[in-house]
Parts: C-alpha cells; sequence; structure tokens
C-alpha cells in the first residue's frame, strides 16, 4: 500500500520522463510537485527499495515496469474522475483537475472499473487527455503544438499541455474549446503572437498561450 506522496512522486516521474529518454532529476520532481529536493531523495530512495523506480545520484529517477503500471493506474483514476465530474456533475473544465488530484488516491478497483462502466469507457479526459485502459495501455495520438505551425496551416484543438485553471478560464474566456478548427492568419514577427481564425472569430494569441495549445494538425 502506497502513501498519497509515494503516489504523486511515481506520476511526477511519468509525467516529466515523457519527453526525455534519461532520468529524471530531483529538482524537476520537487519543482513539479512544490516541494524541496532533498524531501524528494528521500522518497526517490523509498520507492526505489520498493523496486518502483531506479534511481542513481546524479542520474535522476526512471520508473520500473511495476512502477509504470503503478503510475499509470493513478493516472486512469485521477483522469476517469475528471470524465465523471464534468460529464455527471457538470463541473467546468477548469475545476476537476484538484478534486480529481484527490480522489485519483482512492483504492478500490471495483470502484474504479465500476466507474469506467458507468461513463461508458471513455477513452479521453475533458482536457483531450488519453485514458488508460485496466492493463496499463495508453494510446498517444499525434498532435502538435499551436507554436509550431506556420501561417496557413490549420489543426483542430485537442488538447493542452498546461492544465491548470487559470490557463483553462484563459480558454473559456476566448471560447477556445476541444474540437476547434485554429487557422494561422498571421505571425507577428516582433513578438511571434499568433493571429488566428476560431470558427468566425478571428483572434491574437500570445506565444505562450500557442505553446500550451495541442492540435491535431490538418
Amino acid at each position: 500500500m502506497l502513501s498519497h506522496t509515494e503516489e504523486n512522486h511515481l506520476k511526477a516521474i511519468f509525467h516529466l520522463s515523457k519527453d526525455q529518454n534519461e532520468g529524471v532529476s530531483t529538482n524537476s520532481i520537487a519543482q513539479n510537485l512544490k516541494t524541496k529536493a532533498p524531501s524528494v531523495t528521500d522518497m526517490l530512495k523509498k520507492l526505489c527499495d520498493k523496486n518502483l523506480i531506479t534511481y542513481k545520484k546524479y542520474q535522476g529517477a526512471l520508473l520500473t515496469d511495476d512502477g509504470r503500471k503503478t503510475a499509470l493506474n493513478i493516472i486512469r483514476k485521477h483522469r476517469l474522475w475528471e470524465v465523471f465530474l464534468v460529464e455527471k456533475l457538470e463541473f467546468n473544465w477548469s475545476e476537476v483537475h484538484e478534486v480529481a488530484e484527490q480522489l485519483e488516491h482512492i483504492k478500490s478497483k471495483k470502484l474504479i472499473n465500476e466507474l469506467d462502466r458507468f461513463l461508458g469507457y471513455p477513452t479521453k479526459d475533458p482536457h483531450g487527455d488519453p485514458i488508460p485502459n485496466p492493463a496499463g495501455f495508453i494510446k498517444h495520438t499525434t498532435k502538435v503544438l499551436l507554436s509550431d505551425l506556420k501561417k496557413g496551416e490549420k489543426g483542430t484543438f485537442v488538447g493542452v499541455k498546461d492544465s491548470s485553471s487559470a490557463f483553462l478560464k484563459f480558454l473559456d474566456k476566448r471560447k477556445i474549446s476541444l474540437g476547434s478548427l485554429i487557422e494561422i492568419l498571421h505571425i507577428e514577427d516582433f513578438d511571434d503572437s499568433l493571429h488566428v481564425s476560431i470558427g468566425n472569430t478571428n483572434l491574437t494569441i500570445s506565444m505562450k498561450s500557442a505553446n500550451n495549445i495541442y492540435l491535431k494538425k490538418q
């Protein structure tokens, strides 16, 4: 039985290791979890003793097969609860992350499997992220950042890199939602901000925002 803190560390390592082929540093984990590096080091040693990660000083942490399965199970629960909160309790997509952070630590496999069945076996959460199946398989789709597109290119909004409440509220204010077709009309030379069309509306989007919007390129 793992503690909430141990589970949070496994999930952080999983997310941080997606963009690199080497071990995840203690500083990266500490920054992700908003804690201190020495505390992370102590936790990594515990997870290493449980054969959930491999860890060497200066080389970082990597998930073992068991560690990866455990992390994916936590992510599965988190994303299923997000679907439940949005579809059944009518939460806004900007409200569900923190609540799901608490619910993801529920241990009952039967409850989660019944939740999955009740929801109709969803494959994506409200933010467009894939939901792992009970065996730990996660289906990744090809996607690009809005910031990678050139003038005249377009794509369908399929997910966010930053799922913070602040960014999701920012998107809501501009009526940018999953499924929106976004086309690049012009890119400013000065700051790389993007002039885009979304439906019948033209907007200017900063490079910071464009770096957090995933598209399926058309």
